[in-house]
């Protein structure tokens, strides 16, 4: 590979397993992110199928960048949804809220709010734990588009959420002009139909409803938002509706833990995101215990919340035994007061029961997931999850944040089986999600998800063969590669062969040396943003970063920087390596360099004992360069000539 040892660096990926890699090509290592360690397909060093699998992936992501760009173009096109905001009326309703904003919720209410105002069609992602305050965000989003005249759709994923959002904005718009209704199978075909057209005649301002509002007889008289809380939870056919609005409308999505697919959109700038990260005031985390069915701690539990005048979730999620279930917790407990609720029950005796919990009639809800999204019941602060080795790790997340929602310690038990009957990915969720109790931890668990159980596709429900293959951040790397040709009107070039630029060598020491900076996970880390700096005002700045964290930079360090520096002149001239040593070197072109052929014809003939070609290709150099120093300035001297920079 060229180079001295001290210029590899060792990285462990397996116990004990060591890879040397040349400190010169670490841009080339990344983390793997995708299928399991176990699942995690292997290459050979050297062989084909990893070239084939690279090759794959760059081929599907042309398609996926070109339906990306495609939806922001038809955004673009879209003028005119500007909202007229009335401050003073604005303000006067903010006033209202009953709760004090955190500095995380204001930012994103102004951000949507700008959104609003502008004449092409919001995409903004509002990500927030639970019970962080994302629904105040939309409630004013929906009052300023409706105080402007502009209709709003509410969508969510489940009837019992769409019922708790109905009443949550008929509340606040209570002393306001607005007239709000829901689509809910808790209602007739008669009343559904009676509310669709006053739907289309305009006579309603704000709906809410499950994935029913996308179907075709649904229509709007002048819809200016739509509000999707939980994207997550949709289907497939519900992603392609949502897809065809995003270009149309205003769209605003609430979630807790994202998919990778909407992160990732958001970190390459097509979705705007807001971060709700400060907890509410006085907010206490939820304890988190994993353990195995034990009597007398479950009865711990019971008794210690029912004590305080609070109320019970005990989840289990099997509808054919919750009766006796039932009688278990009967039995266990018998001062409880215990109902049943799940999604087989007529919708009539379900709503009742959900709102008798509300009212607190009584103090154990025993139910199925239908509890899952945003049943917001303050006094309920102890959720007991049986089996919870079957949920993934956004639905227990998710489940988790249905206590712990006033100032009072909230706790949830996951009831698992015997250890040994675990498979390791159910035990990976439960130690993520026993880890990681502090609030606002929806994020991070979006990240542990996205690694348990592989990223998505970033357009379509499928879980792409690609994404596993490469992982996750070579994907999205190359996906920005592609979207950024594509905006250029150029054809995306994946060829491994220039991907990487000019591969510079003066085989001097140029690394980062252990005594400096002892942390190898420190050294990778810089290693990298090195390697991959895109300017030499970012290799400055990196430079002065290490200073000051960590001293004046020893030599080789220097050298390393020097190197990139070199790399980054060589790179537009279409240089795939510049290599010097004691006695001279070589300088290897492309096939179609940017380099002016009469100034390497003058170069040449100038000094033919120092420069001559070597093939097409190839410039060959016969000079004594003894030392660093030597090197390093004919390195400069001859990139500037070859830039046509010195005479």
């Amino acid at each position: 590979m060229g180079g001295s040892a001290a210029e590899f660096l060792a990285i462990e990926y397996a116990k004990g397993d060591k890879l040397y890699v040349p400190v010169s090509q670490l841009h080339l290592v990344s983390r793997y992110s995708g299928a399991s360690p176990e699942l995690a397909p292997l290459h050979s060093l050297g062989g084909e199928a990893w070239e084939k699998a690279r090759k794959k992936a760059a081929d599907k992501v042309r398609d996926v960048a070109a339906e990306l760009l495609e939806i922001q173009a038809r955004r673009q096109a879209r003028k005119g949804l500007a909202i007229d905001l009335d401050r003073p009326q604005y303000e006067q309703f903010a006033a209202s809220f009953p709760f004090e904003e955190t500095p995380d919720q204001l930012s994103a209410i102004e951000a949507v709010l700008s959104d609003l105002q502008s004449s092409l069609p919001m995409d903004r992602v509002v990500c927030g734990d639970v019970g962080f305050g994302k629904t105040e965000v939309a409630v004013r989003a929906a009052f300023a588009t409706a105080m402007s005249g502009r209709q709003v759709a509410v969508l969510v994923p489940t009837t019992l959420l769409a019922e708790q959002h109905f009443r949550n904005f008929r509340d606040r718009f209570a002393d306001w002009p607005l007239r709000v209704e829901v689509l809910s199978r808790f209602k007739t075909a008669k009343e559904i139909k009676a509310e669709l057209e006053r739907l289309a005649n305009g006579q309603l301002d704000v709906i809410v409803g499950t994935h029913r509002l996308l179907q075709e007889d649904v229509r709007f008289k002048d819809l200016g938002l739509v509000i999707v809380d939980e994207e997550q939870r949709f289907g497939v056919r519900q992603k392609e509706a949502l897809k065809a609005l995003r270009a149309e409308v205003h769209l605003l999505t609430l979630t807790a833990t994202p998919i990778p697919r909407t992160l990732n959109m958001a970190m390459a700038g097509l979705r705007d995101l807001s971060l709700i990260a400060t907890p509410p005031a006085h907010r206490l985390a939820v304890q988190t215990f994993v353990t195995q069915w034990d009597a007398a701690q479950l009865r711990e539990a019971f008794q210690r919340e029912l004590a305080r005048g609070g109320q019970v979730y005990f989840l289990h999620n099997e509808v054919e035994s919750i009766e006796r279930t039932g009688r278990e917790l009967a039995e266990l407990v018998p001062e409880a007061r215990i109902r049943i609720a799940h999604g087989q029950m007529p919708e009539k005796e379900l709503e009742q029961v959900m709102l008798d919990f509300h009212r607190q009639r009584f103090n154990v809800l025993l139910c199925t997931t239908i509890i899952e999204s945003g049943i917001d019941i303050p006094s309920a602060n102890t959720i007991i999850i049986h089996r919870a080795d079957r949920f993934g790790l956004s639905q227990l997340h998710q489940l988790r944040g249905r206590v712990g929602r006033s100032h009072h310690r909230a706790y949830a038990y996951l009831i698992i089986p015997d250890r040994k009957a675990l498979t390791p990915d159910a035990e990976k969720r439960l130690e993520a999600i026993a880890s990681l109790e502090e609030l606002g931890a929806g994020f991070a668990l979006a990240t542990h998800d996205l690694e348990i159980r592989g990223a998505g596709e970033l357009l379509g429900e499928g879980q792409s063969g690609q994404i596993a293959e490469v992982g996750f951040s070579l994907y999205t790397e190359l996906l920005e590669r592609a979207v950024r040709s594509i905006k250029q009107g150029k054809i995306p070039d994946f060829d491994s062969k220039t991907r990487h630029g000019a591969d510079v060598q003066l085989h001097i020491p140029a690394l980062i040396p252990d005594d400096y900076l002892p942390d190898v996970h420190t050294r990778l880390t810089l290693y990298k943003r090195i390697a991959s700096a895109p300017n030499s005002d970012a290799l400055h700045e990196l430079q002065v970063e290490m200073v000051d964290r960590f001293g004046v930079l020893p030599d080789p360090c220097k050298h390393l920087f020097i190197g990139a520096e070199l790399k980054l002149a060589a790179d537009p001239l279409g240089i795939l390596k510049l290599e010097l040593g004691e006695r001279g070197g070589r300088v290897h072109f492309t096939a179609k360099p940017n380099i002016d052929p009469l100034h390497l014809i003058k170069l040449i003939q100038q000094q033919p004992r120092v420069y001559a070609m070597d093939g097409p290709d190839k410039l060959r150099l016969k000079l004594d360069l003894p030392d660093a120093a030597s090197r390093i300035r004919t390195a400069r001297l001859l990139l500037g000539y070859l830039a046509g920079k010195t005479g």
